[in-house]
């Protein structure tokens, strides 16, 4: 039996096959004269793939759990110069109602604020009134979105992030337990091994003395 036959039956929905239990030690490796060395072996394979997988996820959960609330942050700021942006439209709006050729005067006045450099240095910056804002997508790309497709493309991409971090949660406690059956089932056909070597010895012995 290879490993692949052993894991093919069940899987979660992300494909992770699930670990069998072996019940019955003996009657899984074909009889009491049954060879354990190959199932060990396979069992230790499949161990070390579940391993594999168990810190691709880990990377993924930490690398997600980084991102969100840097989309958090983005995204709060956008909506809040958008929720900005649509209260002086308004008060614009009653301006031009209440004062027939009258300007909105300091309506327009830039935004005094801070914004991070890195991880301890911050600088003070205007914010002029816009309707655009520039976003990072990726590795040295940056591309200007109207305030409220930024805030749809950022609260999509939230969604998105919060999602995955889930299912890669979900998967890595059920790789964990894929992984405590693994080793639950090595001991088992391992000791079982052992117990068998030590009976066939000592049967060996005895029939030598009687001989």
């Amino acid at each position: 039996m290879s490993s692949d036959s052993i894991f093919q039956e069940e899987k979660n929905p992300r494909g992770i096959p699930k670990a069998p239990f072996i019940a019955n030690v003996e009657e899984y490796l074909g009889g009491p004269d049954g060879e354990a060395e190959g199932p060990l072996k396979r069992f230790q394979d499949a161990i070390a793939k579940y391993r594999y997988m168990d810190a691709n996820l880990t990377q993924r959960r930490r690398s997600l759990e980084e991102k969100i609330p840097d989309i958090k942050k983005t995204l709060s700021m956008v909506e809040f110069l958008r929720d900005r942006r649509e209260g002086k439209d308004k008060s614009d709006d009653l301006d031009d109602d209440l004062e027939d050729d009258a300007g909105s005067g300091d309506s327009k006045k830039p935004l005094k604020t801070t914004f991070e450099l890195n991880d301890t240095l911050y600088a003070e910056a205007d914010l002029e009134d816009t309707d655009t804002v520039f976003l990072w997508l990726g590795a040295n790309v940056m591309l200007s979105y109207t305030l409220p497709s930024a805030v749809a493309l950022l609260q999509s991409k939230l969604g998105i992030a919060q999602a995955s971090l889930a299912t890669t949660i979900e998967d890595l406690e059920f790789l964990r337990e894929q992984l405590t059956v693994m080793e639950v089932n090595t001991a088992r056909v391992y000791n079982w091994d052992v117990k068998r070597r030590r009976e066939k010895r000592i049967a060996e012995e005895t029939a030598g003395k009687n001989a």
